[in-house]
This record gives C-alpha cells, sequence and structure tokens, in this order.
C-alpha cells in the first residue's frame, strides 16, 4: 500500500473489469500499485479464464460479455480481437465504464465517429494503450522537444517490424489456436498498415504534432507462410509516408521482413535524436556535422517503479495516465481525438495502397465537417476467414484439427534449420565463429519435434491440395529446400558436420 499512497494522493480505488485475458493479463501485476483493483475477467477462451482465475480467484470471470459489463467495477481494460475494439469501447461505455483501449482504437473511419460520440456523450474518461511513447527514451526525447532543444521537426523515421508469422496460429502464450483447424480471428490476416501506432504514436507524443496527410506506395514480395498475400494481408513491408501539421514529413515503417527492428531518428531544425541497438544518440548545433554523442536518458519520476514492467515501461505509464485521469481529472496522453489521429493514418495508408499511392487524406474527428464525411466511410480490408478458410468446405476431422499445432512447430524448426544452414555459410565471416553452435544447437532441440510434425505437414498437404492451408504448410517445407528434417539420416550429417567443424556444444 506504501506504493499505492506514494504515487496519488487519494485512498480512492478504481475497481477494474479485463476484457481480453491474452494481452490484458499482462498489465494485471502493474494494477495494484496505481489505485486499480482487478475484479473482473473476460475471454471466450477457457485456458485463458483458468489463467486468470489462478491469478484472481475471488473475481469474477467469465466468457459472456453482457454478464461481464453488468458486472460491479469502474472500467475496462478493454483487450479484445483488434478489429473489434471501437464496438467493444462503445459496449463499455453504454455500460457506464471509463476504458482503456488497446490499440488500433476502431477499424473504419464510420467506427470512428461512432467511437468519438460515444465518448462525447458518456462523460466517461476513453484513453488509448498506446504504450510505446512512455519508454525512458521517448519520454525524455518529449520533454527536450517541447523546451526547443531541438527546434522544428522536419523529419523522422520511426519503426515497428515484428515478424510474427506464429501468432497467426497461435494464441499470445503460444499454445495452438483451438479448434485446431481454425487460425487467429485477426493475426491471420490484419494488414501491417493498420497497426501503425507504435511508431506514429512515440513521433506525435515527441513532437505534439498530428497527422495530416499519408501515402504509402504499394509492396507486394511477402515472407513464406503467410494466409494473404503482403499487399493484402500482414506478410510484408507496410512503409508510408505521413505530412504532419507543422508540414514535416514521417516514415513510418511496419511489417514482418527478415529484420525486426525499432530504429528510430528525429531530424529537428536545431539538433537531432536517433534511437538504434538501444542507444540514444544526439547531434546538437544547429548544423549536420554538429558534435554527435550518446546521452542515457533519466527516467521520468516513478520510472524505476515502470521499468519493471512490460513494453520498457510503457504498460506501467498507460495505466499511471488512465488512473490519473479518473482519479483527479488530469488528461492522459492519448484521449479519444489523439487515438484517432493515430489510427487513421493506418487505414488511409492501407487505403492508398490499394489505389497506386495516391495520397489520402487524415481527417481530424474534433471538427464537425471532417466527422461528417467520414460518418458512412466502411472502407475495411477483406479479412480472411479464420474459422473455415484454412480448408475450405471440408469439415473438421482428425487430421486438420493437428494444423495449428503442426504449423506452429514447423515454423520454429524450419526457421531454426535455416539459421544454421545460412549462417554456416559465411561461418568464415562470423566475429565469433563459435556462434555457429549455436544455431546448431537451436536446430539439433528441435529435431525429435520436426520427426512428428514433417510427417503430418504432408499428411495433410497430400490430403486438401490447393487448400491454404496446404499452400502455406508447403511454403515452410519449401523453407528447408526439400531436406528430410525428420528423417535419421540428417541428425546423424549434423552431428558430423558439427564434429567436423569442431563446434562446441552449449550442453559442454
Amino acid at each position: 500500500m506504501a506504493d499505492t499512497e506514494r504515487i496519488f494522493d487519494t485512498d480512492r480505488r478504481i475497481r477494474l473489469g479485463i476484457w481480453g485475458l491474452g494481452r490484458g493479463l499482462s498489465f494485471f501485476r502493474t494494477c495494484e500499485a496505481l489505485n486499480l483493483d482487478v475484479v473482473a475477467g473476460c475471454d471466450y477462451n477457457r485456458h485463458m479464464r483458468d489463467r486468470f482465475h489462478e491469478a484472481q480467484p475471488s473475481a469474477l470471470v467469465t466468457d459472456d460479455a453482457e454478464r461481464f459489463l453488468a458486472g460491479d467495477f469502474d472500467a475496462v481494460l478493454l483487450a479484445t480481437f483488434c478489429p473489434a475494439h471501437a464496438d467493444d469501447a462503445r459496449r463499455c461505455l453504454a455500460a457506464g465504464k471509463h476504458v482503456l483501449s488497446e490499440v488500433t482504437a476502431f477499424h473504419t473511419l464510420a467506427e470512428g465517429v461512432a467511437l468519438v460520440e460515444a465518448v462525447e456523450r458518456s462523460g466517461r474518461v476513453y484513453n488509448l494503450a498506446e504504450n510505446y511513447p512512455f519508454s525512458a527514451a521517448n519520454m525524455w526525447l518529449a520533454r527536450r522537444w517541447q523546451e526547443g532543444l531541438f527546434g522544428d521537426l522536419m523529419y523522422a523515421e520511426y519503426e515497428y517490424v515484428h515478424e510474427c508469422r506464429s501468432l497467426c496460429y497461435t494464441y499470445i502464450d503460444g499454445e495452438p489456436i483451438q479448434p485446431g483447424n481454425q487460425v487467429h480471428s485477426w493475426r491471420s490476416w490484419l494488414n501491417f498498415h493498420y497497426y501503425n501506432t507504435h511508431s506514429l504514436g512515440p513521433v506525435m507524443h515527441i513532437t505534439g504534432l498530428r497527422p495530416t496527410r499519408v501515402v504509402a506506395l504499394p509492396s507486394s514480395p511477402g515472407l513464406a507462410g503467410y494466409l494473404m498475400g503482403a499487399l493484402q494481408g500482414m506478410g510484408g513491408a507496410a512503409p508510408s509516408l505521413i505530412n504532419l501539421s507543422n508540414g514535416a514529413v514521417m516514415r513510418n515503417l511496419m511489417g514482418a521482413t527478415t529484420n525486426d527492428t525499432h530504429q528510430q531518428r528525429l531530424w529537428g531544425t536545431l539538433g537531432s535524436a536517433e534511437q538504434v541497438d538501444g542507444q540514444l544518440r544526439l547531434r546538437l548545433g544547429a548544423s549536420g556535422n554538429g558534435p554527435r554523442h550518446v546521452v542515457k536518458p533519466a527516467w521520468d519520476a516513478l520510472g524505476e517503479l515502470a521499468a519493471r514492467t512490460g513494453h520498457g515501461g510503457g504498460d506501467f505509464w498507460t495505466l499511471y495516465y488512465f488512473a490519473r485521469q479518473i482519479l483527479d481529472g488530469r488528461p492522459a496522453p492519448f484521449d479519444v481525438y489523439r487515438a484517432a489521429d493515430c489510427t487513421i493514418p493506418g487505414i488511409q495508408a492501407y487505403r492508398s495502397s490499394l489505389h497506386g499511392g495516391a495520397p489520402m487524406p487524415v481527417p481530424d474527428l474534433r471538427q464537425p465537417a471532417e466527422r461528417d464525411a467520414c460518418r458512412h466511410d466502411t472502407f475495411a480490408q477483406p479479412r480472411f476467414d479464420d474459422r473455415a478458410g484454412l480448408f475450405p468446405g471440408i469439415a473438421g476431422n482428425e487430421l486438420t484439427e493437428q494444423f495449428s499445432l503442426t504449423m506452429r512447430d514447423l515454423i520454429r524448426g524450419v526457421t531454426a534449420y535455416r539459421a544454421w544452414r545460412d549462417w554456416r555459410q559465411v561461418a568464415a565471416e562470423l566475429d565469433q565463429p563459435a556462434r555457429l553452435g549455436e544455431f546448431a544447437d537451436a536446430l539439433q532441440s528441435e529435431l525429435p519435434r520436426l520427426a512428428e510434425v514433417v510427417p503430418t505437414a504432408r499428411r495433410l498437404m497430400a490430403a486438401y491440395p490447393g487448400t491454404p492451408g496446404a499452400r502455406v504448410l508447403g511454403e515452410m517445407l519449401a523453407l528447408a529446400d526439400d531436406v528430410d528434417l525428420a528423417g535419421t539420416a540428417f541428425a546423424a550429417d549434423l552431428a558430423a558436420e558439427r564434429q567436423r567443424l569442431a563446434l562446441p556444444s552449449a550442453s559442454a
């Protein structure tokens, strides 16, 4: 209780329900210190409900949204399926609850208008749980930017590139989707342009600017194992250029590629900053060749407490600002209008990419005329049929229900093979040649499971040729160069190659 008294000068507690216990449960440990008592949880998935019940046995736990929303609590941490956030937030507001919504805020411009007006009518607090602005470095940059250290923004590049192929086929905790002939409700198809707030949000927070226009050229090459093509789905790069309200330009890069990256660069008229591989480097002096040095950003107050929570402290701060606004009325950084500013560029970038890179406006939903122009705009990406799309027209059976588990383990095993295979080609140039042994260890540990899942994948492909399920299994097997990863001969060859190269083992 000492932490609670130190953070907020009140004994008032906020009774919180969590709707969506995959991502939602990760906030649980942070709540108590912020005057938040978790008293209810809702999820359709039984194993998520069981995990929640173990952590909070006295709380209401249900798979019934109506029963949940009728519960005796003040606020909802909303972490349901991404495209459902707007409708679910409106249901929470109608039930008299404050809302902290996971990203993104809505899926169409019409939903955005409806959400903004629902918040205005409700008199309740609505915040977007955009957490990437609230790392130590980004919060330090925001303070210094507002002090004028960097001048006006000229250009920015922020990246949220995250290859999460396995999450098409599993829940967020790695458990395969059930039943096993289905895929994730939205991670299996959502185009990465939509998931733009983790890169755009920090730039908005640091500079105080809002986006006004977006352009996105189509990009079609994609990675193996995704259910929709890169242009339509989520298996490729999703870059866009965004005009900001001072006339500056930002390159916003999302996507699934062969290099997860979160590099961040800002150029102001007086100085610049870049975050690369965990270092924050500044160049100051209003000159392109001014002094360039690494700085160690200090946390805001409470930062050390925040640093012990998820996403580099960002999960703490989103909860903190939400609780603070409920308790004393001080506005949080991402209210419903900033949530709309941050969400709309993703919708419009996807739209731009389908129109050859045509510029698309980012309407300001604070303005009645712009709001009215969006009121009936229901443009949205076509969805993959997560329930029946893998093996269309084929009823579930013992074989097809092995798909999600097979795909999860095939992804893990085949990518371990590729790491060994491809690094071996450049082993002579490795700065630490012994690292090749680590890649061999990782592959060796996958071989027993590959011996089980590779034959299953082949049976599925033979039984259901031409289906999306067979296609993605085939794409993953193709990454293995038709090598029989399930055979004893390959395991013997790997052991012999290790011996020839005199590679150390992690177990040695």
